[in-house]
């Protein structure tokens, strides 16, 4: 059977050498979002484009070393030289490095696993993450994932910081891809989860992904003032109850505005 043509009106359409680009960091994304790799199908899914293009692009991009395929498992992994040219870029983006004492604070304060995440453009993406010694742990965030705004505790404490017309654009335009965490992600349920932020400073995920499953971010403002990234803590809904979310609640908001005044934000 024929392959299907690429979806018209998804993310990286173009045409010409723009149409590469944009397909090769759609690629790059998605392998860089599952942290355990990525398959060729599995990429076409996510990505919209066909398996040959799909196969076409990571021979060119294995040929670079910008992927690789593991022995073991088959899966499509990022490679060596994208390490290289992201050690090259470190220096002028410092929030990794700035945000691990906050990290690691948090996570040996609570037990629970801290994370840093960051906006770009209407989603967010995990940076680093520090594991807390409760033995019992979440797994629904990583390194890498890439979430919709509004889906999870970092996109939820973002999303409720910026002006309610982009509020607006944004909760219309992720309508689909917050469809595709769970049917609890609709603007009904999140607009209250928003005003909570507002009044509390802490956004609350209540089991939206996995049930069960708890979150708690705060964000964090650079110079600007923007709500440029989010510190959040993951676990199991036990530990998020009564007394002990007022506690991390506050943990996360000292260490947001700790690190936001580092980014010079007053």
């Amino acid at each position: 059977m024929a392959e299907a043509a690429e979806v018209p009106g998804r993310r990286g359409a173009g045409t010409g050498g723009t149409q590469v680009v944009h397909r090769t960091a759609q690629l790059l994304r998605a392998i860089a979002g599952r942290e355990e790799g990525a398959t060729v199908a599995g990429l076409a899914a996510t990505t919209g484009l066909t398996r040959p293009t799909v196969h076409r692009l990571l021979t060119g991009l294995a040929a670079e070393g910008l992927v690789e395929r593991s022995a073991a498992s088959g899966a499509w992994q990022l490679g060596p030289e994208l390490y290289v040219l992201g050690a090259v870029a470190a220096h002028r983006y410092p929030i990794r490095e700035l945000a691990a004492p906050s990290l690691r604070r948090l996570a040996e304060a609570t037990g629970e696993s801290a994370f840093l995440s960051a906006r770009r453009g209407l989603e967010t993406v995990c940076l680093s993450r520090v594991e807390g010694a409760f033995p019992i742990r979440s797994h629904v965030l990583y390194e890498g994932l890439r979430l919709p705004l509004g889906v999870a505790s970092a996109g939820l404490a973002i999303l409720a910081h910026l002006p309610e017309a982009e509020i607006e654009r944004v909760l219309d335009a992720t309508a689909g891809a917050r469809a595709q965490w769970g049917p609890l992600h609709v603007p009904e349920r999140i607009r209250p989860l928003l005003a909570e932020v507002r009044r509390r400073g802490v956004a609350v995920n209540p089991g939206m992904i996995v049930e069960g499953s708890w979150g708690m971010g705060a964000a964090v403002f650079d110079a600007t003032g923007a709500p440029a990234y989010a510190l959040s803590l993951t676990g199991i809904e036990p530990r998020f109850a009564g007394e002990r979310r007022e506690l991390l609640g506050r943990a996360l908001l000292a260490e947001a505005h700790r690190l936001s005044r580092e980014l010079g934000h007053r």
